[in-house]
């Protein structure tokens, strides 16, 4: 089936939901045939995904990431890898979706570092990161970073795709991850639309107009039965709409109609299908097929998830609030009550524990290919036989100045990513800074 890039609120009338195809395994090799293959079948956008070393800022040949090496997703430690993956790909005719959080500013710029070696300016790029890193404290645990100076990254990532790659958009806000933690419809909403306003704040903060920012963000929420879906969007296109008028005095239209994907079914791991659409704000024109039976239902999903959204503020914001485990507690009291057969479950493991790379097997018995792992150490071997060590120190030093300082910190990353610093080197040097977190608070 033929891949349509995802549109946002200009989207025509009437537009069926389209269905993006969420791919990566293995090498970068193994992972670029697929996409090549997706192109010649018509493709026109690609959703990467990334195995849990990268998602978690560990390089394939770290003690930590045995057994995981290209696993769930593709294997990226640096740019070397990233001309692979995207080898004889036209990035500018491709619209890519780069399904990363932690890391997620690491992988944009690879991804922009590649473009460029294809003589693609960056104002040509089209597609979107997921970066939301909030999500990971609360449904997945693959974070890396403390969760105030994670958001100053995401921040960091808005600011510099607003001077440098505009078309770029910075924010995918997850909910449907929480879903699979189980949560229910109304815990799902009220965390989504909690943490995006977390972004907004932040964002505005760092001197973004609100009306330029806002329509580039989208959510993804789980596909439910079709009653609880059109009632849980009802619902949650209202609430936006009434903050971002009330809190940030929005006035773009735009501003007010957020753009939602749902995931269908199999979560993470594999081929997974997307389903998209943007759904018109209720009085603006033709509802959507079911919405007035949706109506009746959405009155208690709205009330319901406005009482948890005021929670989260009493903590003072989304940060807060996770600081001190309120959503993850919410979520695990409720995943206690939800039925069997009700929906995935994998993600409560997740929730609790989080992903591990300590030589334990949270996900079950099941490894990559043991010749993946050698193949990318030997990889990354031979990057750091051939590369200026002393030109990747410099670079990872002004790294952790502008860490320590208020810099963004995307344009030190690019230099040293150019001169082949690893994203496990990378992470690495903001560890020494940030500090890392486990599941409870920093350490």
């Amino acid at each position: 089936m033929p891949v349509e890039p995802f549109q946002g609120p200009r989207d025509r009338p009437g537009r069926p939901w389209t269905t993006h195809r969420y791919t990566g395994s293995g090498t970068a090799r193994e992972s670029n045939a697929r996409y090549r293959q997706l192109i010649a079948d018509g493709a026109t956008h690609l959703s990467v995904a990334f195995d849990l070393p990268t998602r978690t800022g560990h390089d394939s040949d770290a003690p930590v990431a045995s057994g995981e090496v290209g696993r769930t997703g593709v294997a990226i430690d640096s740019i070397d890898d990233m001309r692979v993956l995207f080898a004889g790909i036209p990035l500018d005719k491709v619209s890519t979706s780069l399904t990363v959080d932690a890391p997620a500013s690491l992988l944009l710029l690879l991804h922009q570092l590649v473009a460029e070696e294809q003589g693609i300016g960056a104002g040509l790029l089209t597609g979107a990161i997921r970066n939301d890193v909030l999500q990971e404290y609360v449904a997945r645990g693959a974070y890396i970073f403390p969760p105030r100076p994670a958001l100053r990254l995401a921040t960091d990532v808005f600011t510099y795709c607003g001077a440098e790659i505009p078309r770029w958009d910075t924010l995918v806000v997850s909910g449907h991850l929480m879903a699979e933690a189980g949560a229910s419809p109304a815990q799902e909403i009220a965390f989504t639309l909690a943490d995006g306003v977390e972004y907004v704040r932040a964002a505005v903060a760092a001197g973004l107009d609100v009306d330029a920012f806002a329509p580039r963000l989208s959510f993804v929420l789980m596909a439910r039965t079709t009653a609880q879906k059109e009632a849980g969007l009802l619902a949650a296109r209202r609430i936006w709409a009434r903050v971002m008028r009330e809190e940030f005095g929005a006035r773009n239209p735009e501003s007010l109609v957020p753009r939602f994907r749902t995931r269908a079914g199999a979560g993470q791991d594999g081929d997974g299908p997307v389903r998209c659409r943007c759904p018109r704000e209720p009085g603006t024109g033709t509802p959507l097929p079911g919405a007035r039976a949706a109506g009746r239902t959405a009155d208690g999903i709205e009330e319901t998830t406005v009482a948890l959204m005021r929670k989260v503020e009493d903590f003072g914001g989304a940060v807060a609030a996770i600081e001190h485990g309120y959503q993850t507690g919410e979520l695990a009291d409720h995943g206690c009550r939800v039925p069997a057969g009700a929906g995935p479950r994998k993600g409560v493991a997740a929730a609790v524990d989080g992903p591990r790379l300590d030589g334990a097997e949270p996900h079950g018995p099941v490894r990559a290919a043991p010749s993946i792992e050698t193949g990318q150490a030997e990889r990354l071997a031979k990057l750091r036989a051939w590369r200026d060590q002393d030109r990747v120190d410099r670079h990872l030093a002004g790294v952790q100045k502008a860490a320590a300082g208020d810099d963004n910190v995307l344009y030190p990353m690019k230099e040293a990513l150019s001169a082949g610093a690893t994203v496990g080197e990378v992470c690495g040097a903001l560890r020494e800074i940030w500090g890392t977190y486990a599941a409870g608070g920093p350490r």
